[in-house]
């Protein structure tokens, strides 16, 4: 298994506010500039595997969220999302 496998692997387990902590770490390394160009590509990759492992985890978030209806009674429950 390659270095990039294994790390999206990790990245997979990570909670959106770990995998958000991160990034933001990743991004503040990145704009110092004090990186060697390799250490600053390899953070870039965790970097964008960390920015989609985020986003699908907000989508799956939303998807959650928008599945709570309101009945006519004014109680609220929940519809399975396709």
């Amino acid at each position: 298994m390659s270095q990039t496998q294994a790390g999206q692997m990790d990245v997979s387990s990570l909670s959106f506010e770990d995998a958000l902590a991160e990034l933001e770490q990743i991004v503040r390394g990145l704009e110092s500039g004090q990186q060697k160009l390799e250490e600053a590509i390899k953070a870039y990759e965790r970097g964008a595997a960390l920015r989609r492992h985020c986003e699908a985890k907000l989508a799956e978030a939303e998807a959650r969220v928008a599945a709570i209806v309101q009945r006519a009674d004014g109680s609220l429950s929940t519809r399975q999302v396709d």
